[in-house]
């Protein structure tokens, strides 16, 4: 199969709108469509569960626990096709609690998102939620980078620590 932008993206698109849609129902079994059977999904804490089946009990437990009346709201940022039928989608999505009516900065989050064509559809195979905490890299003449070395040739000298032997130690 080819790849057809202007409809592939609409479906992507589609796909990621449906994603929030059935969040913000409160409905884990149509959340769970979503995805694969056998999709990986990576939570803004670094767990990871595999399977549409986890995904729907997770999110049913969510729906009706800790994120009863939340809403998810967010946006494609862009989409890369790796195959005709594969594709990452770069997106935005954060979850606003429903005594808030604006998301604070720190619950904003970023999502990599694997998606393939199927015989339903396009679906999420895996999904990557990362919180966005930007840190700007210290130059290497930097204070942080100069301590970083020092730390590094002291512990050498004290023979702690890993051995690295790479060209830039």
């Amino acid at each position: 199969m080819r790849v057809r932008p202007d409809t592939d993206d609409r479906l992507i698109r589609r796909l990621f709108d449906e994603f929030m849609r059935t969040w913000n129902a409160g409905d884990a079994r149509a959340f769970g469509a979503c995805f694969t059977e056998d999709s990986d999904y990576v939570s803004y804490d670094g767990t990871r569960a595999v399977g549409r089946a986890r995904h729907q009990e997770n999110h049913d437990r969510l729906f009706r626990g800790v994120l009863t009346d939340s809403v998810l709201v967010g946006e494609v940022e862009s989409i890369r096709y790796l195959a005709p039928d594969v594709a990452i989608v770069h997106g935005t999505a954060s979850v606003l609690m429903p005594w808030r009516s604006r998301l604070p900065e720190r619950r904003r989050s970023r999502q990599s998102v694997v998606v393939v064509r199927t015989d339903q559809g396009w679906r999420i195979t895996a999904i990557h939620n990362g919180r966005v905490r930007p840190v700007t890299v210290p130059a290497p003449d930097a204070l942080p980078s100069r301590v970083s070395r020092l730390m590094t040739r002291t512990a050498r000298r004290l023979g702690i620590g890993h051995q690295h032997t790479g060209a830039h130690s």
